[in-house]
This record gives structure tokens, sequence and C-alpha cells, in this order.
């Protein structure tokens, strides 16, 4: 079976880059699908739509290829955080989480142009984030870092010193499982190590 291109509904850099860490050079094609037409209160349920809909808004401009949609969201007490949307509801949204359990929930999405199958997936990891001073949070949202991400941190950044400890899959905080692209790859018919070859 020849393998399909390999392309990232997404324009976050943190999922290119997981992708090319395993050797997967993705053609990147943001979908700019408008996440407010989608109201669900079930992060799980939330997560799986919104990255469906993202890799479909993208598949038709593709006859043969393998698109990839995510989307995140922390969820804490029940309640569904995604990207900040300034300084002001990061300060607050981190007051709110220090010392505090988050769960990171990230839909994964594929579809096979070539073989007319989608597989929707979703993976969970328990985050356990850090007591912190309010100075602290103010520099660190200072930096801009929580203003780009679901759950106002990144683990593959500054936002590493305020995590305890994570259980679960990590690259599925930083944006995307591999462990779980592995699984949804095969169970389409390919291996990843397949990308590795049609890289070099």
């Amino acid at each position: 079976m020849s393998i399909p291109q390999f392309v990232l509904a997404s324009a976050s850099p943190a999922r290119r880059r997981l992708l090319q860490t395993v050797g997967i050079e993705p053609i990147v094609r943001p979908s700019d699908f408008d996440e407010s037409q989608i109201q669900i209160n079930e992060p799980g349920e939330l997560v799986q739509v919104l990255a469906q809909r993202k890799a479909e808004t993208i598949a038709p401009q593709f006859e043969s290829a393998l698109i990839m949609g995510c989307d995140s969201v922390l969820a804490i007490d029940g309640e569904i955080y995604g990207k900040p949307a300034d300084a002001v509801e990061a300060i607050a949204r981190w007051r709110l989480m220090q010392g505090n359990i988050g769960d990171l929930y990230t839909g994964h999405v594929l579809i096979d142009n070539t073989q007319n199958q989608t597989l929707v997936k979703c993976q969970v990891t328990k985050v356990y984030f850090a007591k912190m001073s309010d100075r602290a949070i103010q520099a660190y949202v200072a930096t801009g870092e929580p203003l780009k991400c679901a759950g106002a941190f990144a683990l593959e950044g500054f936002g590493s010193l305020f995590v305890e400890k994570i259980e679960g899959c990590h690259s599925n905080v930083i944006g995307l499982s591999l462990p779980l692209l592995r699984q949804m790859l095969a169970e389409l018919g390919y291996e990843v190590t397949d990308y590795w070859r049609s890289n070099s």
C-alpha cells in the first residue's frame, strides 16, 4: 500500500514539532474553522467534534492524503477551558489552576481520503499544577506563552516549571498523543515507520 501524504489541519507549531520528532513531515494546512459554532459541555465530546470539523474543512483540498485534525481543552472540576482571550483571563485562570488538578482532553481525527475512512478518538491526561505565588503567575502570563495554549500553559515551555506531575500520555498535553496516533495509523493499515522512508 502506498503511503499517502500526511496533512496537519492545525496551525499549532507544537503539534507540527511532535510529528517531526517521530519522523513525520506534515503538510500544514490550518483549517480556520470557527470553533464558536460548536456548543458542547462535555469535554471529550467537544474536542472530538472540533477535531473532526477541522479535518473535514481541509479534506476536500486533497485527493489522496491522511488529514489529521486535533483539538485540546483543559477541564477543571468539570468546567471547560480553551485558550484564554487575554492576559487578564489567563491570570484569573492560573489563580484557579495553581495547586489544583486538571484533565487535558485532546480530540484526534484521521481522515483517510484514499480509503474513505474516518477515525475519531480522544485521549485524556491528568495534570497536577504546582502552588504558585501571584508574582509567579503574573510573570508567567507576561511571557505571552499562556495566551497561545489550551489550558493556558505549555508543557514544552516555561509552563513545565509549574506542572508537578502528569498521569497519562505526555505528548497529549503538548497537543497530540503520539501513542494514539500510532494506533490510529495501524487501524487504517499503515505503520508510522513507513513515513520515515518517504521522508528520506
